[in-house]
């Protein structure tokens, strides 16, 4: 087991916690604006000790904050974050981290790894690792780089703690060819140009719960799942398989998101280069950062400020029925490729917690199965589908931090007394 000193030393910033000898995993979940954490006891399921976000890095405001558990006894702190940028926000996590009480008994650090390429099960890190990760870095320039330099800074910081990388494009990998293939020139494939997916470690969580929760459909159904957030995708599942997805190539494909554009006509590059002089990585940065529900509202990428001015703002009221058409022909294409319905789950900031947006999904799939019981929507129901129903409509909280936890502790063997091979 590792023990940092530092993290003998307690943090006044810190909740008091219930304390004893837990072997635990630290699962770290970096995005391109926020990190996500939390330690988990070493078992199976892994139980979470804490959770904690830091957020808007970069944009000013930046703050970390703790979710309470059942082992905490005191309300936990919402602190400013000196962090202009990634580089400035990692270094205070990681003495954040390690001034904690619960580090001292972290055995393993999980990451997620939004891109792995080829990769279908978790590894742990090592300089072959690193050095591959570096060179796939043009595959997703928006989160690789800040990922990498993380694990570099963990691993530098904590030389002997082991490190595992979960990969978010693992999940996808059981989709048939005729789902990855991108219809350009062949040669591009042998350079791992084609359809990947993301959301992966999300999707795995939704999974997994679906058939905790009994529902049959996890094993031997037809279920579409969306993950509707900030980044927000699809992912069409057969007989517990996924079958297609719709983030392809980047994960700034497929619907509309909050700064995102989705699927884009590729002539519009072209265009822009002739009108305005639109170079490759302006265009990557208005397409990651300047569109999606931001772009078409011109006011904010937020679902919920949206859905407050839509009466008043022609604006965002269309950037609201985008983002719903779009979800909406997402899951009719995939009951067609799935040759039917059975679940339908909801998930993400947006999928979890935005009735409205729900229903307006969901209107017009009646011939589909999918009847919404309006009571139960409005309140957030675990089940909002209506009896008369065919399709069970779900709303499960996703949880990628628990799967990293889990997929960490399987990787390197780790057990509740320490032990790992």
């Amino acid at each position: 087991m590792y023990r940092a000193a530092a993290a003998q030393r307690k943090c006044s910033s810190s909740p008091r916690l219930w304390h004893a000898d837990v072997m635990s995993v630290l699962s770290i979940n970096a995005g391109s604006s926020s990190v996500r954490f939390s330690f988990h006891a070493a078992g199976l399921p892994p139980a979470k000790l804490l959770e904690g976000k830091i957020e808007r890095i970069g944009q000013g405001g930046t703050n970390l904050s703790l979710t309470a558990t059942a082992r905490a006894t005191d309300p936990p702190p919402r602190l400013a974050v000196d962090a202009a940028d990634w580089h400035s926000a990692a270094v205070f996590l990681i003495g954040w981290l390690e001034a904690h009480p619960l580090f001292m008994d972290v055995q393993a650090v999980g990451h997620r790894v939004v891109h792995g390429m080829i990769h279908t099960s978790p590894e742990r890190v090592t300089e072959a690792l690193l050095a591959e990760l570096k060179a796939i870095t043009p595959y997703d320039p928006e989160h690789l780089p800040r990922e990498i330099e993380l694990i570099e800074a963990m691993g530098r910081r904590f030389p002997r703690l082991p490190q595992v990388a979960c990969f978010d494009t693992a999940f996808h990998r059981s989709m048939p060819r005729v789902a990855t293939i991108l219809p350009i020139p062949r040669r591009y494939q042998s350079r791992g140009v084609q359809r990947y997916g993301f959301h992966g470690l999300s999707y795995t969580f939704l999974l997994q719960e679906l058939a905790r929760r009994g529902d049959p459909a996890a094993a031997r159904g037809r279920v579409v799942m969306a993950h509707l957030g900030s980044g927000a995708s699809l992912a069409a599942v057969r007989d517990g398989r996924c079958i297609d997805t719709s983030m392809g190539f980047t994960p700034a494909s497929g619907l509309p998101m909050s700064t995102r554009s989705g699927d884009l006509d590729p002539g519009l590059m072209y265009f822009f280069a002739l009108t305005e002089g639109m170079d490759a990585a302006t265009f990557q940065k208005m397409t990651n950062h300047e569109s999606g529900l931001l772009g078409v509202s011109e006011t904010s990428s937020d679902m919920r400020d949206l859905l407050a001015r839509e009466r008043e703002d022609v604006r965002a009221a269309e950037a609201v029925a985008l983002f719903c058409y779009q979800a909406k022909k997402w899951i009719g294409a995939y009951s067609a490729a799935l040759g039917g319905l059975d679940t339908l789950v909801f998930a993400g900031g947006i999928g979890e917690n935005s009735a409205p947006i729900r229903a307006r999904i969901c209107d017009g799939l009646e011939f589909l199965g999918v009847e919404l019981h309006a009571q139960r929507n409005a309140r957030n129901a675990p089940v909002v589908s209506s009896d008369a129903g065919r399709v069970t409509v779900r709303l499960i909280r996703t949880d990628e931090e628990s799967v990293i936890a889990g997929l960490t502790i399987a990787a390197l063997g780790l057990t509740v007394n320490g032990n790992a091979p």
